[in-house]
């Protein structure tokens, strides 16, 4: 059985493996740490398949539970730190997660939402949590035998308003660990990031793309930089200290970074970058190409989702010859673009994407057989999102079925925030949806029919969007709330939301 960290500890022992706030870790302590901590979950009884749950910022810590569960076989989720009790509680049960590692920074949400969980660790102070150090120290000296590989649930909503839980029934808990780095290794191939490259972490690691350009690449022996947040001057800082290779960033960073004075762009030297991917979220022409004017001809944009990956990829040069187009499908993909009839559309033609992959149709959500179901189709995958292709096979988006809103990188589901709203006594009817914004590419609106004997008010809004932080991670609730008279609804109750919607991006190039 292979083992994933060896190769990198012995080659090079004393080069470093992860980097956070608190100091560098070497390869020969990563999997030393990793080794023990391994054993210690073990000790908790722990069979391949089950999940822990890891409620935590950027730090070390993370990258070693995510190793020590990946060498023996359990899924462990990842956990958005931002979630409120109630929304983290629902995941812990959903995932039927028998061990949480909680950070203290977030004491107080974990003490709530852990009450049932069986094993509890809290990573610094926490109270009624089992110190991680002392966990840690509990495990074994040397690798655990019978290795084999655990694998991420990532959560992202759906449509019905409770997060889903995305599993990969090919890649499952069980295989063998040289199947990782097999995954690792073309990933860092196909993502250009040289051998011995070294990856920068500025954004939240349970985001799947931040996942797969830290954590993937530490599995194919690249090391990680990370922090906790984003910072534009102290991200140019790293960038030339470290020398770093490659960093993934989202638009709403772009943005940050060019707010930047010359002076200061100028300090800091770049040149050890060889690649700067973006995704997850809209990028405005205007943007990208101040980037591409400073940085150089290294970004690299890609389309893909939680439950997909990576599908296409379009470097700068390509970019520039076809702007808004998100490039062309990878090796293991095909991308059909269908009419709501289910026949091929034309060159040209916006139609519904459909994905065909070599490793075959395997995405699945967590417990829930019918929403699985529903996207897919003779082999083929769909996260409903509308585009079309040119004579050259260039893919370019303009639209999702499904009304998720993506808001500086992350998902955001209306039907969980419509859920909310619609208890406020005051609400009758609810519609929420994404709206443009320069620096997040969308920010969340939500319009509101009231009840009688209510009149609409700028008290009554910031009541309705403080009523939702309640209930709701920050960034869910409305940024802002429009009173209408009555939303349009069909005699059986449909939403026209595009009704709602459409007039807001009347002067945008398209609405994605």
């Amino acid at each position: 059985m292979a083992e994933l960290l060896r190769p990198y500890a012995e080659a090079r022992p004393d080069e470093p493996a992860v980097t956070d706030e608190r100091g560098v870790t070497t390869w020969r302590e990563f999997e030393a740490r990793v080794d023990r901590l391994a054993g210690a979950l073990r000790g908790l009884g722990l069979d391949d398949g089950d999940a822990i749950a890891i409620h935590s910022g950027n730090r070390r810590e993370y990258f070693e539970l995510m190793a020590a569960a990946t060498h023996i076989g359990l899924r462990y989720v990842v956990v958005n730190w931002h979630w409120t009790a109630d929304e983290l509680r629902y995941v812990l049960a959903d995932s039927g997660a028998r061990a949480v590692f909680s950070e203290d920074a977030f004491a107080d949400v974990a003490a709530e939402a852990a009450v049932d969980t069986p094993f509890r660790v809290g990573i610094g102070e926490v109270p009624g949590f089992r110190p991680y150090e002392e966990f840690l120290a509990g495990g074994p000296d040397g690798a655990p035998a019978g290795q084999v590989m655990g694998w991420p649930m990532i959560y992202t909503s759906g449509t019905t308003g409770r997060p889903k839980g995305v599993k990969r029934r090919l890649v499952t808990t069980g295989a063998p660990l040289e199947t990782m780095k097999l995954v690792a290794e073309s990933f860092a191939q196909i993502l250009s990031i040289p051998e011995g490259g070294r990856s920068l972490l500025v954004g939240p690691v349970y985001h799947s793309a931040q996942w797969l350009w830290s954590y993937v690449m530490l599995c194919a022996g690249r090391s990680v930089v990370m922090r906790r947040s984003f910072d534009p001057e102290e991200t140019l800082r790293l960038i030339e200290e470290h020398r770093i290779t490659n960093v993934h960033l989202v638009p709403t960073q772009f943005v940050r970074l060019l707010r930047l004075d010359e002076e200061t762009r100028r300090r800091y030297d770049l040149s050890g970058l060889a690649a700067v991917w973006h995704g997850a979220a809209p990028c405005s022409p205007e943007v990208k190409r101040q980037m591409i004017d400073w940085f150089g001809p290294i970004l690299y944009e890609y389309y893909g989702s939680t439950e997909s990956s990576v599908n296409t990829i379009v470097s700068s040069p390509e970019w520039l010859e076809r702007p808004g187009t998100v490039g062309r499908a990878l090796p293991t993909t095909e991308i059909h673009v269908l009419r709501e009839d289910g026949s091929p559309a034309a060159t040209g033609e916006r139609g519904q994407l459909w994905f065909r992959y070599t490793s075959g149709d395997d995405v699945e959500y967590w417990g829930d057989p019918d929403k699985t179901a529903s996207v897919h189709r003779d082999g083929l995958f769909t996260t409903g999102d509308v585009g079309h292709l040119d004579e050259d096979g260039y893919l370019f988006l303009s639209d999702r079925v499904i009304d998720m809103i993506i808001s500086g990188g992350v998902n955001i589901y209306p039907a969980e925030i419509e859920g909310v709203l619609i208890t406020h006594p005051a609400v009758r009817d609810v519609a929420v949806f994404g709206v443009p914004d320069r620096e997040y590419g969308e920010q969340v609106k939500a319009a509101v029919e009231l009840e009688d004997g209510h009149e609409p008010s700028d008290a009554l809004e910031q009541e309705l969007i403080a009523f939702s932080r309640r209930s709701l991670a920050g960034y869910k609730a409305p940024r802002s709330v429009d009173f209408l008279d009555a939303l349009p609804r069909t005699p059986t109750g449909k939403l026209y939301k595009r009704l709602i919607r459409d007039p807001y991006w009347a002067d945008q190039g398209k609405r994605i």
